[in-house]
């Protein structure tokens, strides 16, 4: 008479997936350093009318604000919408590619950043120009040939600049400016936005070590979505 094998491989497997962000995050609050703390939510909020409990104590909803984006066109010429409730995590920069000083610098740090995160797609690189009268798409495409940027994982996109000028001064609260033809004066930030598409953090994009912060607080801020992920299932 046979019986069936205890299927205890599979079983391990299973208890290893479900322990994994819970002891990650354990390792990254109580091991870590200052930069392991839970991340702030950034930008303005405002107090809700409404109420949750917590420990039995009634605590006022907090609205915190989140990313409106418009229509945005990536290198082939297609409108992209980064829309709300993509589950992914965006770090954002704004940028012009005739800008020879401090763009190969940002440039150094999110190619990085993108073969590190190569393999996981709830991370995602938005480079968004100011100068669409060159960064045309054509030139995107080549550009992003020249940087290793890898569609679909690290988009370079452009618009009107009353639209992008409008997107970085209120919608991330950076600098957009044009000074001349030629000569734009922008952020050199990197943006981390997490999955509602809210601000977690502002990194100097010319700094490794603010690279490494950045690449750091990712961690973090994925296993805040697993956690969060595993108590709505």
């Amino acid at each position: 008479m046979s019986r069936n094998k205890f299927p205890l491989k599979k079983i391990l497997i299973l208890v290893t997936i479900l322990a994994v962000p819970g002891f990650l995050y354990y390792l990254l609050q109580a091991k870590g350093k200052n930069r392991y703390k839970p991340l702030p939510i950034l930008g303005p909020k405002i107090v809700a009318g409404t109420f949750h409990t917590k420990r039995g104590e009634k605590i006022p909803d907090t609205i915190y604000h989140a990313i409106n984006y418009p229509v945005l066109f990536d290198s082939n010429g297609d409108s992209v919408l980064l829309a709300k409730n993509t589950q992914q995590l965006i770090i954002v920069n704004f940028f012009y590619s005739r800008n020879k000083e401090v763009l190969p610098l940002v440039n150094e740090q999110l190619s990085a950043l993108q073969e590190e995160y190569k393999d996981n797609k709830r991370i995602k690189f938005v480079s968004i120009s100011i100068d669409p009268d060159f960064d045309k798409p054509n030139l995107l495409k080549s550009f992003e040939t020249e940087i290793g940027a890898k569609f679909n994982k690290w988009n370079l996109l452009t618009a009107d600049t009353s639209v992008t000028y409008r997107l970085a001064r209120n919608q991330f609260f950076v600098n957009a400016v044009q000074i001349d033809k030629n000569n734009f004066i922008f952020s050199d930030k990197l943006i981390l936005l997490d999955a509602d598409n809210r601000i977690r953090g502002y990194y100097t994009g010319t700094s490794r070590d603010e690279g490494k912060r950045l690449s750091d607080e990712i961690k973090v801020l994925i296993t805040e979505e697993l956690r969060k992920i595993k108590v709505e299932g």
